[in-house]
């Protein structure tokens, strides 16, 4: 069976929260617009294959930026979705001709909110100001001093500009102060390494506290006495005690009762997301997501086909694959401060092992990139109709952890 896969990129505010995302169609782990005609791969294909239904998951209930070319929009693809769900980005085009600004006109009418890519900043395109919510500008073919005047043009039509293509948080400062609203690029998914940087208490703690429930066994005695020492963590403790009991009062004389109350699966899936909560900051929130999806999406590949030998691994493995952006530190200085299996510790180093395999395979699904995705699935024994469903199914679950 062909696998497809989708790119999803976040698009941030100016305090890097997630705005919304854009999705991209790719036919092959390469992560470039495949070589099929544009209408297809925009939407057609996009709504068959993937989201019908499931915008609103694999989106995470943001916005989901999709490409539509003239073609699509006449035929009205985007009616297939709700208004209140997507975002129209207009591309192909040249210029603005009449049936253009009919075509947009229409769906700014039906409510859809409309973005204006490949935007060269040229005037031909005021016509459509009154039409659009977003202009996309490339910041890699645009010269930011030269966006000032268009900041002034749009300002009547409350225009909200995004910046493509931002590789810095330097950039992205920069930017916001010519007027830019939302930003687009890799600049989050880079550490950016201080040397002699060290970890602050908290963040020793929360680590320890991590790798300490995937000890075999759970050391309950231990877990409580890092528990207790923060306050958030008790109280998110004694109230998930409080949700999972079944209508019988429980009186809970210690925090080691508490966690071994709740068993093993509960506590580990309680410490992990809520430890990893207190680590991230507004600009890796968005990290810290896409590491949540990963870490479920890993442990239910696991069970379900050869990697079963590495999947009391998975979950944790998943969880700390971008810590190193979290914490702005190398990984294998990380590490060195966290008592991890070897095949954990091999995995998020270098990728390596049945457990790296897994790893890589996971994220490349998840960002469209990487060239071995068809070959690994083959060689596993995986269902790219069950890949998707399950890489769904983890976004619903990230979505309703309210992180």
């Amino acid at each position: 069976m062909k696998i497809s896969y989708i790119a999803r990129q976040a698009i941030l505010d100016r305090n890097h929260q997630t705005f919304g995302y854009e999705l991209l169609f790719r036919d092959s782990p390469e992560n470039k617009f495949p070589e099929i005609d544009q209408d297809i791969a925009s939407s057609k294909l996009i709504i068959q294959n993937h989201f019908q239904g499931d915008i609103q998951s694999v989106s995470l209930g943001k916005l989901a930026f999709i490409n539509f070319t003239e073609k699509c929009l006449v035929n009205k693809y985007p009616l297939m979705f709700d208004k209140n769900d997507i975002v129209i980005e207009l591309v192909g085009h040249q210029s603005a001709t009449n049936r253009l600004i009919k075509i947009v006109e229409y769906y700014h009418q039906q409510g859809y909110k409309i973005a204006l890519t490949e935007y060269d900043l040229d005037e031909k395109w005021d016509v459509l100001f009154p039409f659009i919510s977003m202009i996309k500008i490339d910041t890699e073919v645009t010269n930011a001093k030269r966006i000032r005047p268009v900041v002034d043009r749009v300002k009547p039509f409350d225009i909200k500009l995004i910046a493509e293509k931002v590789e810095t948080n330097y950039q992205l400062q920069s930017l916001a102060e010519i007027g830019f609203s939302y930003y687009q690029g890799f600049f989050y998914h880079e550490p950016e390494i201080i040397e002699g940087q060290t970890f602050a208490p908290i963040k020793s703690q929360m680590l320890h506290l991590i790798s300490e429930t995937f000890n075999k066994p759970l050391d309950f005695d231990h877990i409580a006495e890092i528990i207790g020492h923060d306050i958030n963590l008790t109280v998110g403790l004694l109230k998930l005690v409080n949700n999972v009991s079944t209508g019988t009062r429980v009186e809970i004389n210690s925090l080691k009762q508490a966690a071994a109350y709740l068993g093993e699966d509960k506590l580990k899936q309680f410490v992990t997301i809520l430890a990893l909560s207190k680590l991230t900051t507004k600009k890796s929130d968005e990290v810290a997501r896409q590491s949540l999806i990963t870490a479920r999406l890993m442990s239910t590949l696991a069970k379900e086909s050869a990697f079963v030998e590495v999947s009391d691994f998975a979950f944790i493995t998943g969880l700390l694959s971008s810590i190193e952006v979290i914490l702005s530190m190398p990984m294998n200085e990380i590490i060195k401060t966290m008592p991890l299996a070897k095949p954990i510790e091999e995995a998020l180093v270098s990728h390596s092992g049945l457990l790296g395999q897994l790893l890589e395979l996971t994220i490349n699904y998840i960002t469209g990139n990487g060239d071995n995705i068809q070959e690994l699935t083959e060689s596993y024994g995986l269902d790219a109709n069950f890949i998707h469903k399950e890489f769904v199914q983890a976004s619903n679950w990230c979505k309703s952890l309210g992180i």
